[in-house]
Parts: C-alpha cells; structure tokens; sequence
C-alpha cells in the first residue's frame, strides 16, 4: 500500500501490506550502538566474534529491532501513531555489517474497541528483510490504531 497521508483503523483491511525503505547497516553503526546498550563482544569486536556463536560480527537483535521501529514509522503512518500493546519478537538469523534492511508489515487481524469507540486493535506481523530476502526479524505485535478523528 502506498501511503502519503495518515492511516486510521477504518482505512485498515486484514491483509493489507507496508513496505518500507532501505536502511544500510554497517560494521560502525552496530559496534556504537552495541557499545551503548548490548555491550557483548560478538556485537562489539569482530574479532572476538569469529570465536562465538555467531562466527562474526552480528548486530544486537535490539538494534535490528530499533532500525525496524524507524523504518515502520517511515512507511506505515497511523493516526496517532505507533503505539504498541504487546507482541513477540524472534530472530531467526543475524544482522550482519553491510546488510541492507527493510520491513514488509502485513495486517493480520482488526478488531474494534467495544468499550472506546475511538480505537481498536489491529495485529501486524512485520518482517526485517536483509538484501538477500532473508528474515533478520520476525515482529508480531497488537497496536493500538486510532478511527479517524471527528
């Protein structure tokens, strides 16, 4: 779906799907953001990398989750904005240095509030997808998505 303007829950139908711009990543990127908060040496030293689970430098999966958030809020406009209520987040692979990410988000379920008629609950599924359409990240959450004002 191609978006200039806000999108509220009645502009929303299960299925629909975002997609977002690139974000670059690259080895200065993940070791600043690691060194501030994922300080663990296979997000933080290349070398001492090669000799972990990773075999490498990978990004903090909080730091593909972060480039995520950026990314949605650049292509999925909600009215009010993106206002999360819970999900669960999985990371199925690394972010490696000169990945290229983008998110594909796809509505999988609308449910209206009963009780605050100016709101409902909208289910996103959203993919980070390197260069390579490999899934870096898979992100379910509930939003809270607000109706069109007046």
């Amino acid at each position: 779906m191609s978006l200039t303007a806000a999108v509220y829950l009645e502009d929303l139908s299960v299925g629909d799907t975002f997609r977002s711009g690139e974000h670059a990543l690259d080895e200065a990127q993940i070791v600043d953001f690691a060194r501030q908060f994922d300080p663990q040496p296979f997000h933080t030293d290349g070398e001492a990398a090669r000799q972990t689970f990773f075999q490498g430098l990978a990004a903090s999966g909080w730091h593909t989750a972060a480039v995520t958030m950026k990314l949605l809020v650049q292509s999925l406009p909600l009215g009010g904005g993106l206002i999360g209520a819970g999900g669960s987040v999985e990371w199925p692979r690394p972010t490696r240095p000169g990945d290229v990410l983008r998110v594909v988000c796809r509505v999988l379920e609308i449910r209206p509030s009963r009780s605050k008629p100016d709101r409902g609950m909208v289910a996103l599924e959203t993919l980070t997808l390197n260069q390579r359409d490999e899934t870096c990240q898979r992100l379910v959450t509930q939003m809270v998505v607000m109706r069109r004002p007046g």
